[in-house]
């Protein structure tokens, strides 16, 4: 009797032990950094195996990287984000664990923010038996449910026979309405060296370019969720001409199908791209248009279908 209860205490304790040992920081973590004057959204990723910790970051611009710079001294984090140069002082942020959070503050110089990171939700759904027919997202007359994003007066997207143009760099353009689920038809047409996106829920960046192919690596190039999930078939380039997208996303979980060739099967966006909105993953979200690279993109046809209930 006396070793079945100590079988019996040994099976209870176990999980309890290999739940104290677990490490706090691992695991994929959402910031919404604000300041007086804006907020922006990052993301950190930790790992472990075999004791030591990996750890990735995406910043609110550029691309996803991994963090070579980091100290773990027991349950305190510091980590540097960007080295300091001539003109710029490091970005150094502090983080601890606190009911399933990471709380700490950011430093760069004399700036200091203080900073919550929130675990990045899984998102694991089944995919939709059946969706609505494709309703008109942009009507081909007017700016009629889009908005452009923060200077107004700075914004170049006209209406131009029935496309939707935007004439030079500017403005962003974004949805008035915010979507979950959905499969969205679009048709772009890039010149020669342009660079844009469109934006899912308003966080992760179907990349959209014609830039000489030195200057981008295969992850951050037309077609790809920027930096994330590069394209597994490489299509010509064709830059001047229309170009068809069909994009699935169900929770995180994302299909890319460029001019009906299936370029992106079912593949998970681990978190947020440069330039989302916002990092609050588990909520619907706007589709919005980059307009503050380059200008001279068209678009037409933009359409959506949504999960029937």
């Amino acid at each position: 009797m006396q070793r079945f209860t100590i079988v019996i205490l040994a099976a209870v304790l176990t999980p309890i032990v290999a739940q104290q040992k677990s490490n706090p920081f691992v695991g994929r973590w959402n910031f919404t950094i604000r300041t007086p004057s804006q907020s922006s959204a990052s993301w950190l990723s930790v790992t472990e195996k075999d004791g030591n910790l990996q750890l990735w970051a995406q910043p609110a611009t550029g691309n996803v990287y991994q963090v070579q710079d980091f100290k773990l001294e027991g349950a305190h984090l510091t980590l540097t984000l960007s080295q300091a140069s001539d003109s710029r002082p490091a970005t150094i942020w502090e983080l601890d664990p606190a009911s399933g959070k990471l709380i700490g503050f950011q430093k760069r110089g004399e700036s200091v923010i203080a900073l919550t990171g929130l675990r990045a939700p899984e998102l694991k759904r089944s995919v939709p038996k059946t969706w609505t027919s494709p309703a008109i997202l942009f009507n081909g007359k007017d700016l009629e449910g889009w908005e452009p994003l923060g200077d107004r007066a700075n914004s170049h997207w006209v209406v131009e026979d029935g496309l939707l143009v935007n004439k030079d760099r500017g403005a962003n353009l974004k949805t008035t309405r915010k979507f979950d689920d959905f499969k969205l038809h679009f048709e772009v047409n890039c010149p020669d060296d342009a660079n844009s996106g469109f934006y899912l829920r308003g966080r992760y960046e179907v990349q959209l370019e014609d830039e000489p192919l030195a200057k981008n690596p295969p992850e951050r190039r037309i077609g790809s969720i920027y930096g994330r999930i590069t394209p597994k078939v490489d299509l010509p380039r064709r830059p001047g001409t229309w170009e068809t997208f069909d994009v699935t996303l169900v929770g995180r979980t994302v299909t890319v199908v460029r001019n009906g060739i299936t370029t992106i099967d079912r593949r998970e966006i681990e978190g947020i791209t440069g330039g989302a909105l916002d990092a609050d993953e588990g909520e619907p979200g706007p589709f919005y248009i980059q307009g503050d690279h380059t200008g001279g993109l068209k678009f037409r046809n933009i359409t959506i279908s949504l999960p029937k209930p």
